[in-house]
């Protein structure tokens, strides 16, 4: 079966077009970071366009990629045109200002440039997509930069009976090729141009948990960097087989989180149990099609009961509705609680549109949000979050599973904004609010001290076969949530900084004032996602709680973290203000 080397944006052949590359100097990476050689040269026209792989099972070895030609590993430092290109994520408030950012397209190369960086003492961090929501990649301390955005291949290993895909790989371009060379996917998350390294390690969320559980819930194996009490490199595939020396590796990479234990460079995926070689039974199929909607409430009719109401019809439905094997699982929503300057409160709703009375199930679900509420809804007309407005939606549409794919994960604008800054924080939900936390939530979205559209809290659906799996199966131990929340303000002025942070600090200690001003595990509330990165946990000042922040994070899998923190990194090279302490 023949298939695309390498996918762009909406599943596209993307060729690698170096026609303009110039006078880019191509290093070893010993001399760019301090060794003793240095070799220039310029990648070819020709060799560009031989391409970077062949179909599943030809070439050389069968399973593996024949790469007809490679680059060096590309050096970029300050002098460079591009360097601005390449030291900032999607959060534009952190700009880093590394001695050189090394770009790679293979695994020797990624312990290429770890070696030469332990070597040379240089701090380097880790970029695959640029999504880091905090400073962990860019900041003042870091002197070398390694970015995985062209290690991005994604094939079928025969080898292994599994998908392979490098963690500079794109959401949107994964399922692209998985579902329509094979017909299968992985339940990642929305956003399209988050890349796989973070986006797995942490444990992902998406739109297809529900029913098919989380994107490492099929985690079959991973390829990782490590450097040993030696300071040498090495690289190291770790797997979930009972007998595997490394397993605990894969566990930890299974939710643990990203920027821990080495740099990963290539996740293998297949349903646990799955048997036989056919790549089409080997991950799970997705809808053939889906019910999408999009509904907002009016702020301005909204009043506090109201509100209140609504929010907690939420709440409960998920809560009521959340067992492994539950017929509800085929619906997903997130209800987007808007400052109310934004004018709208948004809600968008997809349902597996294959299931038995998928339509009803549907209409159930909108009728059981608005009960009680009484305000009419209307078009989704203004952007939320990190969406645009979705106005062709107010009605259901269905849609085949790709196309909706797409246009969620692509319709914000802001997704490609280079003044785009952020604030985040998160809590994962047991139950429905208690009173005191729905008036502190009505009570910030509704402040006049300064206009925020940019402001939000969303509410994700979560539980059903997320929940079958036990919280230490994986390192991910967030498995007893119903929904999750995350708090978000996006804004593109660096003068606002101060007032988007105020907001966000104080909506969250007022909500978990209760609490210590964090959501604490408990009969409510159950921590925080490590994907969504806040540094503000470490601070005892906000955090007054007696529950640390990587117990917010992993709760009692954080001493077995540790454990792999001290087997596979012991000179504790990977860190950043939230990594995996050493024991």
């Amino acid at each position: 079966m023949k298939r695309c080397a390498e996918n762009g944006e909406n599943g596209r052949r993307k060729v690698r077009d170096n026609s303009g590359i110039g006078r880019r100097r191509f290093f070893t990476t010993a001399a760019a970071l301090g060794g003793a050689a240095a070799v220039g040269g310029t990648l070819t026209g020709q060799a560009a366009a031989a391409g970077r792989g062949t179909a599943a099972g030809q070439g050389a070895a069968a399973g593996q990629e024949t790469v007809a030609a490679k680059l060096a590993p590309v050096t970029v430092t300050p002098a460079d045109a591009q360097y601005g290109e390449l030291v900032h994520g999607m959060n534009n408030r952190y700009v880093g200002s590394p001695e050189s950012v090394q770009l790679v397209d293979d695994v020797s190369q990624v312990a290429g440039v770890v070696q030469a960086a332990v070597t040379a003492g240089k701090r380097l961090t880790v970029r695959s997509g640029g999504h880091c929501l905090e400073d962990f990649v860019f900041n003042p301390e870091v002197q070398v930069v390694l970015d995985l955005s062209q290690l991005n291949k994604v094939y079928y290993d025969t080898k292994r009976r599994a998908f392979a895909v490098e963690t500079g790989a794109q959401l949107l371009d994964v399922y692209t090729l998985l579902y329509q060379v094979y017909g299968v996917t992985v339940p990642g998350g929305i956003c399209y141009s988050v890349a796989a390294g973070g986006h797995v390690s942490g444990g992902g969320w998406g739109l297809l948990c529900r029913q098919l559980g989380l994107i490492i819930d099929y985690l079959c194996a991973v390829e990782v960097v490590v450097v040993g009490a030696d300071g040498k490199v090495r690289t190291i595939v770790a797997t979930d087989e009972p007998d595997d020396p490394h397993r605990e590796l894969w566990w930890a990479h299974a939710g643990g989180g990203g920027g821990n234990f080495g740099v990963v460079t290539r996740y293998w995926f297949r349903t646990p149990g799955a048997t036989g070689n056919d790549p089409a039974k080997l991950l799970p199929k997705p809808p053939r099609e889906v019910y999408l909607v999009a509904q907002a409430w009016p702020w301005e009719s909204m009043t506090e009961a109201k509100f209140s109401r609504l929010v907690q019809n939420y709440a409960r439905w998920f809560t009521a509705h959340s067992d492994p094997g539950a017929p509800e699982l085929a619906l997903a929503s997130f209800l987007v609680l808007t400052h109310r300057s934004n004018g709208q409160i948004a809600m968008v709703t997809q349902v597996d549109a294959t299931v038995p009375q998928a339509r009803r199930l549907l209409d159930d679900y909108l009728a059981a949000i608005g009960d009680g509420v009484d305000v009419p809804t209307g078009a989704v007309t203004r952007g939320f979050a990190e969406f645009g407005p979705m106005a062709a939606y107010a009605e259901p549409r269905k849609l085949r599973w790709l196309e909706a794919t797409r246009y969620l994960g692509t319709t914000n604008t802001n997704l490609t904004d280079p003044t785009y800054r952020q604030e985040y924080k998160s809590a994962y939900m047991r139950a429905a609010f208690p009173d005191r936390q729905l008036a502190a939530l009505y009570k910030n979205l509704t402040s006049t001290e300064a206009a925020l559209p940019g402001a939000s809290i969303t509410l994700s659906s979560y539980g059903g076969e997320v929940n079958r799996v036990a919280p230490s199966a994986t390192g991910y131990p967030h498995r007893e949530s119903f929904f999750k929340m995350m708090w978000m303000s996006l804004w593109n002025d660096p003068a606002e900084d101060a007032a988007y942070i105020a907001w966000n600090r104080r909506c969250y200690a007022q909500v978990y004032a209760d609490t210590g001003g964090v959501p604490v595990p408990n009969g409510v509330t159950d921590g925080c996602y490590v994907n969504y990165p806040d540094n503000d946990l470490n601070d005892p000042k906000i955090n007054t709680s007696s529950t640390p922040w990587y117990s917010l994070y992993y709760k009692d899998n954080y001493p077995r973290l540790q454990q792999v923190k001290k087997k596979y990194d012991p000179k504790d090279f990977f860190r950043h203000a939230q990594s995996v302490r050493l024991p």
